[in-house]
């Protein structure tokens, strides 16, 4: 069977393990206070142009999402994002388990809008701060979203807008931002989300690392002790090295963006040999995340051979699913795929 289920079916990139062979007899300290940690740290805030910025390195992304919204909202204050977010629909709601509500608005393609935002806290403005609600105090989105998409930089500019209107702050999912940052139609930069965000990271775990996500808080000085939520939920990595190691061995060369480009141009085959078969997309999506509408049989015969993900019905019957591409996808892999996508 071919993996196209997901983005982290493989362990990593063989750069990684060599760095981890080469430097396994050496000691260093714990708890991301060693030099490759701060190498890495270094490196991605030069990428990022944010000198004043911080990086901290998570084990998980599930980890970063629910520290960083719990460590920037007080116990009334609530988190807004889209339907589909990954926090609302994939993490069993672990940042309500900490108290704080989500406010889930309508997506479209996975995404939600600066005017949806805007029309959801002015109706707590408008209502008079009630005691009884939560204040909205953070926008969530992700980048890439659920489906793939994403947002330009003038989406993201004017949600940002409104967020330093009301005094929110803007955290980005960055579980996939590698792919995002790499799509041929994508405008965003790493300095354009340093500017436009309040924290935003970069995955590992999905982009060539065993493991790791590695968060970029753009003005440290808005949360206070940041160091003691991670620890306090559990995510800080013992043998902190690890995760800064891989970031540095991802990034020093640009590896870490060429895999992404490389999945993303494997997708987009995939993309076309549907498109030629006259097989309906569910979501355009320009990224490793491909979204297609297919009958019952030809789900069937292509799973014989395949293993991708059963997204949901249509009324008619008919199946979403998703084939993802990632930095492991071989060439003959997707050879194979879009020739039998023919014959399906």
């Amino acid at each position: 069977m071919i993996r196209f289920n997901n983005d982290y079916n493989h362990g990593a990139h063989l750069n990684i393990l060599e760095a981890l062979v080469r430097t396994n007899d050496t000691q260093f300290s714990g708890y991301g206070t060693d030099e490759w940690c701060d190498k890495a740290e270094k490196m991605i805030l030069d990428l990022c142009q944010c000198p004043q910025g911080k990086v901290y390195f998570f084990p998980g992304a599930t980890q970063v999402n629910l520290v960083t919204i719990a460590a920037f909202l007080s116990s009334c204050d609530s988190v807004v994002c889209a339907s589909t977010g990954h926090i609302n629909g994939h993490e069993c709601a672990s940042i309500e388990n900490t108290g704080h509500k989500i406010l889930a608005l309508p997506q479209k393609d996975g995404k939600i809008t600066a005017a949806q935002i805007e029309q959801e806290v002015r109706s707590y403005y408008d209502a008079g701060e009630p005691e009884w609600l939560t204040r909205p105090s953070m926008v969530y989105i992700s980048f890439t979203t659920e489906y793939g998409t994403l947002y330009s930089k003038a989406e993201l500019t004017a949600i940002s807008e409104v967020c330093r209107k009301y005094g929110m702050a803007l955290f980005v999912d960055g579980a996939r931002l590698a792919y995002g940052l790499a799509a041929p139609d994508n405008d965003l930069t790493l300095p354009d989300l340093a500017q436009l965000t309040d924290a935003f990271y970069l995955g590992g775990t999905k982009c060539g690392a065993f493991f790791g996500e590695a968060l970029v808080l753009t003005h440290p000085e808005a949360v206070r002790r940041f160091k003691a939520h991670m620890k306090q939920s559990g995510a800080v990595l013992a043998k902190g090295w690890l995760l800064g190691l891989q970031f540095y061995t991802l990034l020093r060369d640009g590896l870490y963006f060429k895999l992404a480009a490389r999945a993303d141009a494997f997708a987009l085959r995939i993309r076309e040999a549907f498109r030629q078969k006259g097989i309906p997309e569910y979501v355009v999506s320009p990224t490793n995340q491909q979204f297609v509408v297919l009958t019952p049989e030809q789900a069937e015969k292509l799973a014989q051979k395949y293993v991708f993900e059963k997204e949901g019905n249509l009324e008619d019957g008919r199946l979403v699913v998703r084939f993802c591409t990632s930095w492991s996808t071989e060439e003959g892999e997707v050879e194979a795929l879009v020739a039998d996508i023919a014959d399906a």
